[in-house]
């Protein structure tokens, strides 16, 4: 269990992890403590709004480490769904292009797991914050420009299905910073010829960090709160 810091020691420089609540952006969570603290905090590693999970929050003087922070593996949990693509690859946007599922063995998924473990080149969504051309990729898509994003090498160290529901497809994944798990999500149902969006995500673990050990923002604001002073009147 992590120690948490009160927060005079966050004023000064402290680490807390934050479980980001599903619909919230990443600045929504870490905005919602730095009200509290009142203290100089940045994070390690955005989180998708539709995404849940730890967020490493470094305050004072530890802001100093995020970069290396940043830099530490990281494993996700969550659920691809077949039989579809989306444009974000997630459900951001609307599913479409169906396909049929239900011919798609265990084999053939296992299969799919073994090309994308690994060093492999990802392409990034085009609904991401990479910049192209000096603007935001996802600005531009949203304009109804086209976008083509370079792929990049990433590492995808561990791949693990760990149930089968079609069409759901559970999964854990151990990878490299700057994967993109729904392109993950994606490329998975290309190769299984029947498309893929990613369903539901969760952060689990960042290096050694872990999100047993997290509070949401508000249970952090509860726990910095000052205890109510009994009255005899």
């Amino acid at each position: 269990m992590q120690k948490r810091p009160t927060p005079a020691e966050l004023k000064k420089g402290g680490v807390i992890l934050v479980d980001k609540p599903y619909k919230w952006t990443s600045f929504d969570a870490v905005n919602h403590i730095k009200i509290s603290l009142r203290a100089k905090i940045g994070h390690c590693g955005t989180l998708d709004p539709l995404a849940t999970g730890l967020l490493i929050c470094c305050t004072g003087e530890m802001t100093k480490k995020i970069s290396e922070y940043q830099q530490l593996p990281k494993e996700y949990t969550g659920i691809f769904h077949l039989g579809a693509i989306t444009a974000t690859y997630d459900l951001e946007s609307e599913p479409q292009d169906i396909k049929p599922f239900d011919h798609i063995t265990e084999q053939q998924i296992l299969d799919a797991v073994l090309k994308l473990t690994g060093d492999i080149m990802q392409t990034p969504p085009i609904h991401s914050a990479i910049k192209k051309d000096g603007k935001r990729s996802y600005d531009l898509a949203r304009a109804g420009k086209e976008v083509v994003l370079d792929a990049r090498p990433v590492t995808v160290g561990e791949f693990e299905i760990t149930a089968i529901k079609l069409p759901e497809v559970h999964f854990r994944v151990v990878c490299s910073t700057g994967t993109y798990i729904r392109s993950l999500a994606h490329d998975f149902g290309q190769f299984l010829d029947c498309g893929a969006y990613l369903q539901e995500l969760r952060r689990s673990k960042i290096g050694n960090f872990n999100a047993d050990d997290a509070l949401t923002p508000q249970q952090w604001k509860d726990y910095w709160r000052p205890p109510a002073i009994k009255s005899d009147i």
